[in-house]
């Protein structure tokens, strides 16, 4: 399998977002798909997903990876 690749700017935002990464390395992640678990759409909400496809880490930093959808889109 090839590497994966985090291209960053070296600026505190691109700092965080590397840590955040490197400490997921050794996480579990739990895997949750919203269309078919709706009731957990308030808990994601209130962890501050905005939009998925989303990453929560265990610091609590939201990460917001392209676009796919809001969570309004997801409500209706």
């Amino acid at each position: 399998m090839k590497k994966s690749i985090f291209y960053h700017a070296g600026c505190p935002v691109c700092n965080e977002a590397e840590k955040e990464i490197t400490t997921l390395i050794n996480e579990q992640v739990e895997l949750v798909h919203l269309g078919e678990e709706s009731n957990r759409i308030m808990e994601a909400e209130r962890q501050g997903v905005k939009s998925v496809p989303a990453l929560v880490t265990p610091s609590g930093s939201v990460l917001h990876i392209n676009y796919g959808a809001s969570i309004a889109d997801l409500k209706a």
